[in-house]
């Protein structure tokens, strides 16, 4: 009876690890190694337990050092990567800002005397409106364009239209240019002349980084198409760093391919200013109207003297 009763327990246990609950002869008949197999097997399992237990720490959490030091890593990695980055704008933006040739220092200052001269001078624009901090953007391109012709360039303003596509909406954009084909021996030089450059680059909701490179960028450019270029390349991408640190959508309008549309893409010139009135002149008069009498003063028998009234009793 007790060696009856131990196999039994014996197989009793062996049940426990098998997948099905159904007896098997052979089992029953086997030695107790295969049961010490068995609970070996349970043990080193238990082992493993433990051990990994050991390494957690008291809350039970057993990788959570390691997955700290790792988001520390990758935060200070970020940050690093980030600020080579803006340090990186900065020296391209310096780079391309101060590299100049001598028409564009030129052209330059007759644009910035241009300005000061319209500010200064009693000049009353197209729309009405008199030359200086309330001129309109049109009026004041087209007296600096003037002023430039004066001065012997070949200046025109320009209009760019583009339609729309899949990644950019369509727009225009009106610009001053000088086309100079006496200072290079590769025949004309085309510069281009931006009174509002640094405005075009402004956002709102910008980064500190972000805007400390706009306002290194000059109010007014004049500069080759090739330095142009660059400097729209480096303030797009900067914005879209901005845009991606901030996690911000970034809008069609200040992408790559939207702001090369403004200044690179095909134009108009129009070298015409005859719609500035040159020197000042004061607005014509309107004609005074006519005074007008109403006919609840107007006394009828006055101007009608033949008119005889009669009284007519209401009842």
């Amino acid at each position: 009876m007790l060696m009856m009763g131990a196999s039994s327990v014996a197989a009793a246990r062996v049940t426990r690890f098998l997948p099905s609950n159904r007896w098997d002869s052979r089992l029953v008949g086997q030695h107790d190694s295969s049961v010490g197999d068995v609970e070996f097997e349970f043990l080193d399992d238990g082992e493993m337990l433990l051990a990994q237990s050991a390494s957690s720490d008291e809350c039970g959490h057993p990788h959570e050092i390691e997955f700290d030091e790792v988001a520390k890593d990758h935060t200070e990695s970020t940050i690093e990567e980030n600020r080579s980055f803006w340090d990186n704008q900065h020296q391209l933006l310096q780079t391309s800002i101060c590299r100049t040739s001598s028409l564009e220092s030129r052209i330059r200052q007759a644009t910035k005397e241009a300005l000061l001269e319209s500010q200064k001078a009693e000049t009353v624009c197209g729309c009405g409106i008199q030359m200086g901090a309330t001129t309109c953007r049109k009026c004041l391109m087209r007296e600096v364009t003037r002023r430039l012709q004066k001065a012997g360039y070949n200046s025109a303003i320009c209009k760019t239209k583009w339609r729309s596509s899949p990644d950019i909406p369509s727009g225009e954009h009106n610009f001053l240019d000088v086309i100079d084909s006496t200072s290079s021996k590769k025949g004309e030089v085309r510069v281009i002349v931006e009174l509002n450059f640094r405005a075009e680059f402004e956002m709102a909701r910008g980064s500190e980084d972000y805007n400390r490179l706009v306002r290194r960028l000059p109010e007014v450019f004049v500069g080759k198409v090739e330095r142009l270029s660059n400097l729209i390349k480096i303030m797009c991408m900067a914005a879209k760093r901005c845009m991606k640190e901030k996690k911000i959508h970034m809008g069609p309008w200040r992408k790559h391919r939207y702001m090369q549309a403004k200044w690179l893409g095909p134009c108009e010139r129009n070298t015409s200013t005859t719609s500035l009135s040159m020197g000042y002149s004061e607005r014509i008069p309107m004609p005074k109207a006519k005074p007008k009498a109403s006919m609840l003063t107007v006394d009828l028998l006055e101007k009608l003297p033949n008119i005889h009234c009669t009284a007519v009793e209401v009842v």
